[in-house]
C-alpha cells in the first residue's frame, strides 16, 4: 500500500513502536513503546515538557517522528499525510469558524471531502452531545462547554478510527470541567471510538481513563488503570504527581524479601525508630533503604497516646500539628515529626469528630495494607510540582 494512500484496514489498535522526536539537542519523546487498546479511553498524562503532546502531534501526523514507527491495526500511518489519517484531533482552544453556523461547523469536514447530504448526520452528532436545536447558532452565542461540545461533535462526524484530544478541557472552569469529564466519558462509551487524551490533571486522567499512562521526560514511569497508579505507584515521581504522598526514609529490616524472615507477606521496616510493616505486593523494593509511603487520607491522626477509632497497625508517633487548612470537604493537616519532617494527612469533614488545633501533639495512624515501598535512590521530591515543594 502507498503511505500517501488512505488506511483501509478495520480499526484496531494504536501502536507506537520505538517512537522518538528531538528537536536539535533536546529530545521530547525517548524510545516510545506504548499500545492503545483499541475502544478504550487512553490517557497521557504528566507535567508540561514531559512529551505527551508531542506523542499526540505525532500520531495527528503533525510532526515528524525522528525514528519509530506508529501503526493503527495493520496499517503503517508513520508517514501520512494529516488528512489522509484515520484521527482526529480535538483542541483546547476548540478551533471552530466564528462565521459559520454551528451546523456548518459540524458539517465541514464532510463538505470538504465533496459530501452532499450531511443534515441526517450533522443532526444525530449535535444530539449526540446534546445541542439539539442549537444548529442555527454561531459560536459566539455558546458558552465555552457548548463550544467544546461543537468541537467534538465535528471531530466525531469524520467516524476517525482515534480521536484525539489535546487538554480539551484546559479553557473550561473547574465546575464546567467536572461535568465535561463525565460527558467525554458517556460520549466515548457511546460511540465506543478509541480516545486517546493528552492531559496535565491528574484528576481528569483517574475520572475519564480506563488506562493512565504517566510521562516524565520523554518516557513512560508508569501505565496501568488508575486506581493501580494511585494505589500501587512505582516511582517516587508517579506517587508525588498522581495526588500527593508521604515518602518517609525507611529500612527493610525483616519480613518477605529478607533472608530467614517469617512474616508472611509483609515487609517489615524500621521508620526513625518506629517499625511500620507494608504488604510485600506494594514494595517495589523489599531490602535495605527505602522510601516508606502513604497517602494522606490513609493516615488517621489520633491525639498522642491515644487509640484511633478503628485499629491501624501502623504508628509513627511524637507529632505536632504545624497547619490547618480547611478544603470543604476534608481538613489538611501538616504534622512536623521529631526528625523534622512534615506529613500531611487529610480528614474528611464527616462531624463525627473535632478538629484538631495547631501545636496538638499527634500520634499518626494507617493500615499497613495501604503502606507502599519504593527505591531509596530516587528523588523524594520527584514529580511534585514546584509551587508544592
Amino acid at each position: 500500500m502507498s503511505q500517501e494512500s488512505a488506511p483501509q484496514g478495520a480499526g484496531a489498535d494504536l501502536v507506537l513502536s520505538g517512537l522518538t522526536k528531538r528537536f536539535a539537542t533536546f529530545t521530547a519523546v525517548d524510545d516510545l513503546d506504548l499500545r492503545v487498546p483499541q475502544g478504550s479511553f487512553f490517557a497521557l498524562l504528566g507535567p508540561s515538557g514531559c512529551g505527551k503532546t508531542t506523542t499526540l502531534r505525532m500520531v495527528a501526523g503533525l510532526e515528524e517522528p525522528t525514528a519509530g514507527t506508529i501503526t493503527l491495526g495493520t496499517d503503517d500511518i508513520t508517514h501520512l499525510k494529516p488528512y489522509k489519517r484515520p484521527v482526529n484531533t480535538v483542541f483546547q482552544s476548540y478551533a471552530l469558524f466564528p462565521h459559520l453556523s454551528i451546523a456548518a461547523n459540524v458539517a465541514f469536514g464532510l463538505r470538504r471531502r465533496g459530501r452532499k447530504q450531511v443534515a441526517e448526520d450533522v443532526e444525530r452528532m449535535l444530539d449526540l452531545v446534546e445541542l439539539t436545536g442549537l444548529a442555527d447558532r454561531r459560536p459566539a452565542q455558546l458558552s465555552g462547554g457548548q463550544q467544546q461540545r461543537v468541537a467534538l461533535a465535528r471531530a466525531l462526524i469524520n467516524q476517525p478510527r482515534v480521536l484525539l484530544l489535546d487538554e480539551p478541557l484546559g479553557a473550561l472552569d473547574l465546575k464546567l470541567r467536572r461535568q465535561m469529564q463525565i460527558e467525554l466519558k458517556r460520549i466515548q462509551t457511546e460511540v465506543g471510538l478509541t480516545f486517546v487524551h493528552v492531559t496535565h490533571d491528574q484528576e481528569e486522567a483517574m475520572t475519564m481513563a480506563d488506562t493512565v499512562a504517566v510521562m516524565n521526560a520523554g518516557r513512560i514511569e508508569q501505565l496501568g488503570p488508575p486506581e493501580v497508579l494511585y494505589e500501587c505507584p512505582a516511582t517516587t515521581f508517579v506517587a508525588n504527581f498522581l495526588g500527593q504522598s508521604n515518602l518517609v526514609a525507611g529500612r527493610v529490616v525483616g519480613g518477605s524479601g529478607v533472608s530467614g524472615g517469617g512474616d508472611g507477606g509483609d515487609v517489615v521496616l524500621d521508620v526513625h525508630g518506629a517499625t511500620v510493616r507494608a504488604d510485600r505486593a506494594r514494595a517495589v523494593v523489599a531490602q535495605g533503604d527505602v522510601w516508606v509511603g502513604v497517602r494522606p487520607e490513609k493516615v488517621v491522626l489520633a491525639p498522642a497516646g491515644v487509640a484511633p477509632p478503628e485499629p491501624a497497625g501502623n504508628c509513627l508517633r511524637g507529632g505536632v500539628v504545624s497547619d490547618v487548612s480547611f478544603v470543604g470537604v476534608s481538613t489538611q493537616y501538616l504534622v512536623r515529626m521529631p526528625w523534622g519532617q512534615e506529613l500531611t494527612a487529610f480528614s474528611q469533614n464527616s462531624g463525627h469528630h473535632e478538629r484538631l488545633r495547631t501545636g496538638a501533639a499527634v500520634d499518626l495512624h494507617w493500615s499497613p495494607a495501604h503502606t507502599f515501598c519504593l527505591d531509596a535512590s530516587q528523588d523524594a521530591a520527584a514529580g511534585v510540582e514546584p509551587e508544592d515543594r
